[in-house]
């Protein structure tokens, strides 16, 4: 698939996602390149429906993007629950577990999805797997880089700073923090690992997402259309 082909099955799937907002919605607004479609469509419906909605964004580029695209946007402690979210994923298995943190965004992620009734996670068909087997992003105070990193090993785990593009050093999330990127192969027991990692001192969160299946379904961009993943 072409790079050109990937960024519009990113965009269909987005714009389905945007139909799924309705008038006086909370909306939970993702970050990352196919949540960027959503937000562009709400956008539309703002302006050319007279759509009235308020915007909880997951971090600066997603904020920035709504208040580009005419969505008013609140913070997280301004409402009292969240309608809809709809954000992406690095990968999702058959379970509707999650892999999060591409962005760097997870833990407002983890939080405005805490919040929210429903999510819709969109994706296009490559972050389908059985199992999860990617990565896992996990964000930790600076100061305790060093010894997480020891203790992701001691787990199992291969963890990599992450580094900046078009910066020297680390990538610093909106929170002020470092990623690291921990390989674990392919994970049997998410819920588990997820417990691990989080436990850590240090950790903020890990991208591991497990506790939100009942309220995900997955709408999944193709070439001919979107199709949609319910439990």
């Amino acid at each position: 698939m072409s790079k050109q082909d990937n960024l519009e099955i990113k965009r269909v799937a987005g714009v389905a996602a945007a139909a799924e907002v309705q008038d006086g919605m909370v909306i939970g607004l993702g970050t990352g390149s196919t949540a960027h479609y959503a937000i562009l469509r709400i956008g539309e419906r703002v302006r050319e429906e007279g759509l009235s909605v308020v915007g909880v964004p997951t971090s600066y580029q997603s904020a920035m993007r709504a208040r580009a695209a005419g969505i008013r946007v609140v913070d997280l402690a301004d409402v009292d629950a969240i309608d809809l979210t709809i954000d992406g994923a690095d990968q999702v298995d058959a379970a509707f577990n999650l892999i999060k943190g591409g962005g760097a965004a997870h833990t407002r992620e983890k939080c405005v999805a805490a919040a929210s009734k429903r999510i819709i996670t969109v994706v296009d068909p490559s972050k389908l797997s059985e199992q999860l087997n990617v990565p896992v992003p996990v964000e930790v105070v600076p100061y305790a880089a060093t010894l997480i990193a020891r203790q992701v090993e001691a787990l199992g785990g291969v963890p990599v700073l992450r580094e900046g593009v078009k910066k020297d050093g680390p990538v610093i999330t909106d929170n002020g923090n470092f990623v690291f990127d921990c390989d674990f192969g392919t994970i049997a027991d998410p819920a588990g690992v997820e417990a691990q990692l989080n436990a850590l001192p240090g950790v903020l969160t890990c991208g591991i997402f497990t506790e939100f299946a009942e309220k995900i379904c997955v709408l999944v961009g193709e070439s001919s259309g979107c199709r949609t993943l319910t439990r």
